[in-house]
């Protein structure tokens, strides 16, 4: 073998021992043209030389790179990790593995990330909508052609596409009441953008909840917001300087909460005693910050497991008519909303 390469390929063997490649990859592969003896030597060989198997040239010789992309909008949170396990765990059982790639919140880079992982070959795609994203034709090319597709937590064309997500409408709706039975009645909510699914279902369990309290809605106690820090502290800012400030605010996300309740503090009002809090995925700083943030917590590793689990259904039967898994969560209490 040439210096310098750490890869013992089927041609490295096959040159070892003298025989085609062909020879080689069907000895290993057990297949019954080839002599019980040369299966023995070869088996042999590849054991003394470390050969192991490139899932990529495998791939490519049988049309099947055994690869999934997965797209989602960052790396950092625990929230994206997690589902990435539980997608991880999946494929690993099926003898596949994945190829990560993020849009950093871009649609950009998400049509960017499609394309180049359609180019390594992967056998399909399971994927977190940016937060810009409100047009979909860049999916156009996988959904025609029939290449596997799962979207998870904030979805799109869900009637073509098979997708995983929590029960956002009743999430939302289980915030609103806990604010009610702590006592507090001016519940502010701060969404993000109106085309994203996740936003507008919680918007529909606040509006819910507020009605199953016999509360009014007030429009002043909904506003929107990027999903950034910036965005956040703004709406946070806007929500305290009313003349009727809130009593209770919840976000659309952790990121949301965090940025509101250094904006609460900033005012040099106390939580919960003036205002409390409510997140929404209970990052794990959610237990670190003071007070600790009450949050809905989302069965992380589940959307991953399940995705992939679409995903692979989608290979086994590809007429299959497009499902939509919904999840439940769990709301986790501690002292930012309670009196």
């Amino acid at each position: 073998m040439e210096k310098g390469r750490s890869h013992v390929s089927l041609k490295d063997l096959a040159r070892e021992i003298g025989v085609s490649i062909s020879t080689v990859s069907r000895a290993l592969n057990n297949h019954p043209d080839i002599s019980p003896t040369m299966t023995l030597k070869i088996k042999k060989l590849a054991a003394e030389m470390n050969y192991s198997p490139n899932p990529l040239a495998m791939g490519l010789l049988k049309q099947a790179t055994r690869m999934i992309g997965v797209i989602v909008p960052d790396l950092v949170t625990h929230f994206y990790s997690s589902i990435i396990s539980g997608i991880e765990q999946v494929a690993e059982e099926k003898g596949y593995y994945i190829l990560i790639a993020s849009s950093s919140e871009s649609l950009q880079k998400e049509i960017k990330s499609v394309e180049n992982l359609l180019k390594t070959r992967v056998e399909g795609l399971i994927v977190c909508l940016s937060q810009e994203t409100k047009s979909y034709g860049h999916f156009d090319r996988l959904i025609s052609n029939n290449i596997p597709l799962v979207f998870f937590d904030r979805v799109c064309r869900t009637d073509e596409v098979p997708s995983v997500v929590v029960d956002n409408v009743d999430a939302a709706r289980k915030i609103t009441r806990h604010f009610y039975k702590n006592g507090f009645r001016r519940i502010a909510y701060i969404a993000g953008p109106d085309h994203l699914n996740i936003s507008l279902e919680r918007t529909r369990g606040y509006l819910s909840g507020l009605k199953s309290c016999g509360l009014d809605f007030d429009p002043e106690l909904l506003v929107k917001c990027n999903m950034s820090s910036e965005g956040a502290t703004k709406a946070t800012a806007r929500l305290l300087q009313l003349q009727e400030r809130p009593d209770a605010i919840f976000g659309i996300n952790d990121t949301v909460a965090f940025a509101a309740m250094k904006e609460i503090k900033r005012h040099g009002l106390k939580i919960p005693e003036d205002v409390a809090l409510v997140g929404f995925t209970d990052e794990f700083h959610s237990t670190v910050v003071e007070p600790a943030l009450t949050s809905i917590t989302h069965p992380t590793f589940e959307i991953g497991q399940e995705a992939a689990r679409l995903f692979f259904s989608q290979i086994e039967n590809p007429e299959s008519i497009p499902v939509q898994v919904v999840l439940k969560t769990k709301l986790v209490i501690r002292k930012s909303s309670v009196k």
